[in-house]
């Protein structure tokens, strides 16, 4: 599993998780979802590397 990649991931993941979580509570719902959306294709860049260095 590539470190770059895995760090990437891990950094989109982490920054829609922030910004789901501030604009949630500033009430803005739009980009409360974009923030959700970016967590999510953060999670799913995690599994597919993480499936990749089990087949390596």
């Amino acid at each position: 599993m590539s470190t770059w990649e895995k760090a990437k991931a891990q950094m989109e993941e982490t920054g829609g998780k922030a910004l789901r979580k501030s604009a949630h509570a500033m009430g803005n719902e739009k980009l409360a979802a974009k923030g959700g959306a970016l967590e999510a294709r953060g999670k799913a860049r995690h599994l597919k590397e993480r499936a990749k260095g089990k087949l390596s």
